[in-house]
């Protein structure tokens, strides 16, 4: 009997590499406007980004429903396996609940996991469960462990814009328009489940500079553990520009770094340009 993983988008696990790996993808709903997308099903993250430079208002997001979780579920388990649903932050979404409410059919076959996280960082929980799936764990040994070592997770973003955050009625308009006008770059992190502003920066370098002091703070990066770098928007200039300033994090410590966009759960509201870091601090 073997253990099946269901994840939903919020992870940035794109839907060709959810297959590729034997996991079953859930979309959130991404409306702009009158027009609604299964996120990164009908809507690619390169075309997300198009579309909310373009808009004057932000898009909605929608959680994924129990139906759709009890179809995963079917799909999962129809050939005897244990399923482990992995969401993002129950803090950020009720994704969680509706996974929790799908489960309840799949008394002892079906468990779920609140990551307390979202996107990269929901991303690597999801890829240590992979590991301890191929260690040959039940899926009761595997929650076990994931509810433990997501405590570990840290999840730091430096942003390019106050514009989404304003948008968003995150901060005010007074606010984001002098924050502009300094060139301020905020730096945010998923803390508890839920987005903090942990410290800003003024200009791109200094902001660098703020994300690579914030990861040097923690208790030091497990590289025996999954890795993951992130970028919102149409390229990655940026993102390399902070991989070449913080060097000396990942250099002799692993052979090439991870690297996913950032889709619409996080996107939405810290818009293109953004920088994320996720990894397991040293216990």
């Amino acid at each position: 009997m073997a253990v099946r993983l269901i994840v939903d988008s919020a992870s940035d696990i794109l839907p060709e590499k959810a297959e590729a790996l034997g996991i079953v993808h859930c979309p959130l709903k991404v409306v702009f406007g009158s027009h609604e997308y299964r996120d990164a099903v009908d809507l690619s993250h390169r075309r997300f980004y198009e579309l909310l430079i373009e808009s004057d208002t932000l898009p909605t997001t929608c959680q994924v429903s129990p139906a759709e979780f009890s179809k995963a579920l079917e799909k999962a388990t129809e050939n005897g396996d244990e399923a482990i649903v992995i969401t993002l932050s129950s803090k950020l979404s009720g994704t969680y609940q509706s996974a929790v409410i799908a489960a309840e059919e799949y008394e002892g076959r079906a468990f779920v996991v609140d990551s307390e996280s979202v996107a990269m960082g929901e991303q690597i929980l999801v890829m240590r469960a992979l590991e301890l799936c191929r260690e040959g764990l039940s899926a009761e040994k595997i929650v076990e462990c994931l509810n433990r070592e997501k405590q570990q997770i840290r999840l730091m973003a430096l942003l390019d814009t106050l514009e989404y955050l304003k948008k968003g009625g995150r901060i005010s308009s007074a606010v984001a328009f002098a924050g502009g006008l300094l060139a301020i770059k905020p730096v945010v992190a998923v803390e508890d489940g839920a987005v903090t502003m942990v410290g800003k920066a003024r200009g791109s370098k200094q902001g660098n500079n703020l994300l690579r002091e914030l990861v040097e703070k923690s208790r030091g990066i497990d590289f025996g553990k999954p890795v993951c770098l992130g970028y919102s928007g149409l390229n990655d200039e940026l993102l390399r520009k902070y991989i070449a300033d913080s060097a000396e994090l990942w250099q002799g410590h692993i052979d090439s770094l991870p690297i996913a966009t950032v889709g619409c759960a996080i996107g939405t509201h810290v818009g293109p340009g953004a920088v994320a870091v996720a990894f397991f601090e040293k216990e």
